[in-house]
């Protein structure tokens, strides 16, 4: 790859100067980042401010992305979603300096799922709009049925939450306390909302008078310029990458065991096609719009391409508009991957997530064999809690997203107990929990046997048990990939499975469907969950004596589970090395 960028044909864009556009791009990103520490750092809500469920980003007057912040994939489907919705819905000449602008509806504005609500600001100099500030964070409830706003039962939009088209929240940096107050007040945690808003509002006015200074500083002109040759520059980066692949059709289908509500599997297809016009993924072949909340919008669906694109091809290049010239993406309508209005959305990470086990898959025949990696876990398991505080009566609500094992890859086992593709939120501290809820994690650890076994084994995924310490604890729970595990590549095993059992280890043990709406909780009674592994690389047969003995002397493997994938005689070789 050459530092130029090009035009079609070899050309070198007029005055582009690789050094300049490197030094500005990187000036963009330290802007998200500052961005980021201030929303992480100022905001009051666990999601936010500890699990850093939230994403920033910086868009020129046209709307296109300039940088984002390194934090969640799909956040990128939102924020593009919102900032398309705002052109679409005022002329510029309608915005005013210190104004801002709030949505999260993925019908009417762009959004992925209600909780994650986006706000954008214009950024003026002299007058005259330069670029905008963006931002993302997902709010622990915005009303519906069920605490969290999310249930895998949704079966239309309005079950999941207060709907917000893209709508002014500030006009010339004065909040509009009204419209605040209502948001608001349609959560189970008022307070939280309105803290965690006013947050929102005041990144993007940090992040606005940081850009401000440094077109300033550079000359609006020149500044611009280098915004075009950064998205030059990606483009045809991302055009030699795709222009080096075998041209053809590869196709592969991973599994979401239910729509949530009971259905039978659904399969997800990518059909990635590869020609002289570029890269296009279809997913035609795909099930039919779920009944439950597990659909996702085409802003989702876009996050989700576009990630794989850079993870697969080229994992260094900037997150910008000029990525997306050169892929096409196609999707039924209809489909649980391009629903019709109503169907619900609350859930569409977890089949995000299978979106990207496929095109992964599919992939396996275009990349060399050091490069391909077996499935991962391929969902987003998550689970809350809800009650009244016993000392105060006050709601409480904590949710959380589960790591899993990544897949084995040529040359290294798979990750453990880690969130992969689309999402990238932290755990939730066990400390942070204990002290700020009236629960008792009694385990948390990795997943023995989860990984599917090979020359390299699959990631190992997560346990976690949590004590209810009051009556009237509300448990809920949305998993996936119970009964499809994570494939193995070239001979190498199914990653392990999800479950969810209710007081594990008692005479009262009792398994739990993996979508759980509402389960109460007496006091001392515990809700587990295991998360799955991922899939093995390579036949078992060929997998280092050393490489088992380290498994089985870190308890990473059960010896039964190494007895039955490696051999009796194998495991017994690998014993007498840690003997």
């Amino acid at each position: 790859m050459t530092n130029a960028a090009q035009k079609p044909g070899g050309q070198a864009a007029p005055g582009f100067d690789p050094i300049a556009m490197e030094i500005f791009n990187n000036r963009m990103l330290s802007i998200t980042e500052n961005m980021a520490l201030n929303m992480m750092r100022s905001s009051y809500s666990t999601q936010i401010k500890e699990r850093r469920d939230f994403s920033v980003g910086i868009f020129d007057a046209e709307g296109k992305l300039i940088a984002q912040g390194s934090h969640i994939p799909i956040h990128l489907g939102s924020l593009l979603g919102g900032m398309e919705a705002l052109l679409d819905r005022y002329d510029l000449s309608e915005l005013a300096d210190g104004d801002a602008f709030i949505c999260n509806d993925p019908y009417l504005a762009g959004g992925t799922h209600i909780p994650d609500v986006s706000i954008i600001s214009p950024i003026f100099i002299e007058g005259e709009i330069v670029a905008f500030a963006a931002n993302i964070g997902h709010h622990s409830d915005l009303g519906g049925p069920v605490p969290g706003s999310i249930s895998a039962a949704a079966r239309s939009i309005f079950e999941e939450g207060l709907r917000i088209p893209i709508i002014r929240i500030a006009r010339a940096g004065n909040i509009d306390e009204d419209l605040l107050n209502l948001i608001a007040q349609n959560s189970r945690l008022t307070e939280e909302r309105r803290l965690d808003l006013r947050v929102q509002i005041a990144v993007n006015v940090r992040g606005a008078e940081e850009t401000r200074r440094l077109f300033q500083r550079m000359g609006v002109a020149r500044a611009q310029a280098a915004i075009e040759h950064i998205f030059s520059y990606t483009t045809e980066r991302l055009r030699r990458r795709i222009a080096a692949l075998p041209a053809g059709q590869y196709s592969f289908t991973t599994w979401l065991d239910d729509d949530g509500n009971g259905s039978a599997p659904v399969p997800i297809v990518a059909t990635v096609s590869l020609n002289d016009n570029g890269l296009h993924i279809d997913l035609a072949g795909s099930g039919p719009q779920a009944g439950g909340a597990f659909n996702v919008p085409l802003s989702a669906l876009r996050a989700t391409v576009y990630y794989c694109v850079k993870a697969l091809l080229d994992p260094e290049l900037m997150p910008n508009s000029g990525m997306f010239n050169g892929v096409t993406i196609s999707a039924p309508e209809g489909t649980i991957v391009n629903p019709r209005f109503p169907a619900a959305c609350g859930s569409r990470s977890t089949t995000c997530q299978k979106i990207a086990g496929a095109i992964f898959g599919a992939f396996r025949e275009i990349l060399p064999p050091d490069r391909r990696i077996a499935s991962s876990n391929d969902l987003l398991p998550a689970f809350g809690l809800s009650g009244q505080r016993p000392t105060t009566g006050e709601f409480y609500m904590v949710g959380e997203t589960v790591g899993g094992g990544s897949g084995a890859r040529y040359d290294s086992d798979g990750m453990d107990a880690v969130h992969v593709h689309v999402t990238n939120s932290l755990n939730l501290p066990t400390e942070m929990m204990e002290h700020d809820f009236p629960l008792l994690c009694d385990e948390y650890g990795l997943a023995i046997d989860s990984g599917g076994a090979g020359r390299q084994r699959g990631g190992l995924g997560i346990v976690r048990q949590i004590r209810a310490l009051h009556d009237g604890t509300i448990a809920k729970a949305r998993f996936d990939s119970y009964i499809h595990g994570a494939e193995g590549i070239d001979g190498g095993l199914t990653g392990g499975l999800s479950n969810v059992t209710q007081n594990a280890g008692r005479s009262d043990e009792t398994a739990l469907p993996t979508k759980i709406t509402r389960l109460e909780l007496k006091a001392g009674e515990t809700f587990r969950i295991a998360t799955p592994g991922g899939g093995g690389y390579g036949l078992c047969s060929e997998r280092q004596l050393e490489q088992i003995a380290m498994d089985l002397r870190d308890e990473l493997v059960s010896r039964e589970a190494a007895e039955r994938d490696y051999g009796i005689d194998r495991v017994q070789q690998a014993l007498l090395l840690i003997a």
